[in-house]
């Protein structure tokens, strides 16, 4: 396991990123900006991949990402009041963004959900991946358990 951290133009962050997603077996990128505030900071964890093949995806089932979770009412709480006087969702970040794709994902596995819960959760989840710079997860819900099991053991 390696824990790499990268600063560079702002500008670069998506080829490093996509760069990186090649070479290794990479979990999320946590993005910050330098304090000057001129360049990106990257921390990305990162592991060799087996046999130069990346591992077969296997995510988790609901019950093992969301068993450290907060209850989905805490998590509703919890979103709304980080959403409250932002000028857009642009300026969130991705705590806010898997959260927000987690409870809604829970939502969406629950008998009376709303029928358009899972398109709604698949939309937040494809946020989480595209600020992962993950576009080719084969399950954006199944990609949101699987970050949200690692980020609930290491907050």
């Amino acid at each position: 396991m390696l824990e790499i951290r990268i600063i560079c133009d702002p500008s670069d962050t998506d080829r490093v990123t996509k760069t990186l997603t090649a070479a290794f077996a990479t979990g999320p990128v946590r993005q910050y900006a330098t304090r000057d505030g001129d360049r990106a900071r990257l921390y990305i964890s990162a592991d060799h991949f087996t046999d130069g093949e990346p591992e077969p995806e296997a995510w988790p089932t609901p019950e093992e990402a969301y068993a450290l979770a907060p209850s989905v009412i805490s998590e509703i709480g919890w979103t709304t009041n980080e959403a409250i006087g932002r000028p857009s969702f642009a300026w969130l970040d991705r705590e806010f963004w898997l959260r927000k794709a987690a409870v809604l994902d829970r939502i969406a596995l629950t008998d009376d959900a709303p029928c358009d819960a899972g398109e709604v959760a698949i939309e937040a989840a494809r946020r989480v991946m595209e600020l992962d710079a993950q576009a080719d997860a084969s399950d954006p819900r199944g990609y949101v358990r699987q970050q949200y099991a690692h980020w609930a053991k290491t907050k």
